[in-house]
This record gives C-alpha cells, sequence and structure tokens, in this order.
C-alpha cells in the first residue's frame, strides 16, 4: 500500500513541478502566471492538454515542439523530475503530519529560487519577502524548524506556558542572525556576494529558526565553497567568476529541515 502513497506523492509532485516551470519563465519578467495559457516560446502555438503531460510528454515528443519542432529545453523535464521526487523524500521522512504540506511548499519554494538564480543570477524579492512573513507565521504555530526540537531557549519560561511566543522568538531571531551574518560577507566581499542572497538567507533563518539555521548556513557554505573549489580546478570558472549561492542555501535549508535534529544529534555523540 505504501508503494500507492509513493506514486501518488510522485504524480502530484511532478504535476506542481509542471506549474513550477511556469513560476520559474515568467516570475522574473514579472509576467502573469495565468495569462496567456501555456504556449511554445517559438511559434507562439497554444500547447493542448496532451502536451502538458508532466515527464510524459517531454519524453514522447523527444523534448521538441509538436508544432514547430523547436527545442524544449531539458531543464523542463528536470524541474518535474526533482519535484516529483522530493514530494516522495518529504512524505518518507515525515508520512502524513502537519509538516508534510508546509515542507512541500517550502521544498517548492527552492526549486523554482534554484532554478531562477541558476538561469538568470537572480532571487527575486517577490518571493523572498512574502515568505519571510509565511514563514514567521508557521514556525510561530508549527514549532521551531518544524523539526527543531533541541537546544531550545526557554525565555522568561516562555517555553512551557507560552510556547507560541516562545517559537516565535526561535525564528525572529534565526531570521536576523541569518540576515547580519551573509551582510557582513557581502561587505566584506565587495560584490561577491548579492544581496539577493542576503535576502534568501534571513528568509531561510525564519523558515528554520534558530539554532537550526547555524545548520543551514553551514551546510550551504561548505557546499558551496567545495562546489567553487570544483569549478576553478577544473577551470570551468575563473576567480573573479561569480557562482550562485542561492541554490547552495536552499539545500543547506532543506537537508537541515529534514534530518537537522539527526545531524546535530550524531555531531554530539561523535
Amino acid at each position: 500500500m505504501i508503494i500507492v502513497y509513493y506514486v501518488l506523492f510522485f504524480i502530484a509532485g511532478a504535476a506542481i513541478g509542471s506549474f513550477l516551470n511556469v513560476i520559474i519563465d515568467r516570475l522574473p519578467g514579472n509576467q502573469s502566471l495565468i495569462k496567456p495559457p501555456s504556449h511554445c516560446s517559438v511559434c507562439n502555438t497554444r500547447l493542448s492538454a496532451k502536451d502538458l503531460i508532466p515527464i510524459v510528454s517531454y519524453i514522447w515528443l523527444k523534448g521538441k515542439c509538436r508544432y514547430c519542432g523547436a527545442h524544449i529545453p531539458l531543464r523542463i523535464l528536470l524541474v518535474e523530475l526533482i519535484t516529483g521526487l522530493l514530494f516522495i523524500l518529504v512524505f518518507w521522512r515525515f508520512g502524513i503530519a502537519p509538516q508534510l504540506p508546509v515542507l512541500i511548499i517550502y521544498s517548492c519554494v527552492f526549486v523554482v529560487i534554484t532554478v531562477i538564480d541558476l538561469e538568470k543570477g537572480i532571487i527575486p524579492n517577490s518571493i523572498t519577502y512574502p515568505f519571510i512573513l509565511i514563514a514567521i507565521l508557521v514556525t510561530t504555530f508549527l514549532g521551531s524548524g518544524i523539526n527543531n526540537n533541541i537546544f531550545l531557549i526557554d525565555y522568561f519560561g516562555w517555553r512551557q506556558n507560552l510556547p507560541f511566543l516562545a517559537n516565535l522568538f526561535d525564528s525572529l531571531i534565526g531570521g536576523v542572525l541569518a540576515f547580519v551574518f551573509l551582510l557582513l560577507i557581502a561587505i566584506v566581499s565587495r560584490g561577491g556576494m548579492g544581496m539577493g542572497d542576503v535576502k534568501l538567507a534571513a528568509m531561510i533563518g525564519f523558515i528554520t529558526a534558530f539554532p537550526m539555521v547555524i545548520l543551514a548556513l553551514f551546510l550551504g557554505i561548505i557546499s558551496g565553497g567545495i562546489v567553487a573549489a570544483i569549478l576553478l580546478i577544473t577551470r570551468r570558472k575563473q576567480r573573479k567568476d561569480t557562482v550562485p549561492f542561492g541554490p547552495f542555501l536552499c539545500l543547506g535549508a532543506l537537508i537541515a529541515l529534514l534530518w537537522g535534529s539527526n545531524i546535530f544529534n550524531w555531531y554530539l555523540g561523535y
């Protein structure tokens, strides 16, 4: 029976991934997500339902437009696949629980930010600002970092008597800490890091909350540093070239949300 759930979550994730592609294409240009309907960007022909079946349509059409034969970016397929797999991963980690829809939404947001940053080199404020507010509300009512139950500070005894207020403080501390830390790096690097990354870090801080934000930032910085070093060694990038940092912040946040407590406990035990 569990296999059926995995299949259903994958199908739902792939379908959502198809919509995420629309967001990725249109949001940076401040275009409507509804109008015009999905169409080929080359011949402008409106796509029919059979052209929009997630994953299947891309494979069946061999990555080409049915009407003009223009190449369809591989990213379309990858986003649908990755989103489907993320839905399975979150369900496997938490099952049917209050965290499930929240983490699915956060995962989708991280996918959108990652792809836009990789393709356009920007992180839209239209994503970070609303989700800062959403993250504060969610963290306040569902708990710090959603999966975080260690090292929690008992502010004036609020943890027992006023848990919502304590959760709010965790979120605020996480967001401010991440914002200040990345802002200092941006100032010191003199353009090596943009304000989009700083605001994204703040959003992640509000999502993961204190102290899980420390792990999220650490994982993002380490993974980004490793990839940057590999690109330099292989000469895919030069020292003056920029490497988008948003994807690594999103990766660190996702790992922290899914396995943060396990990683902390493993580290302390080690």
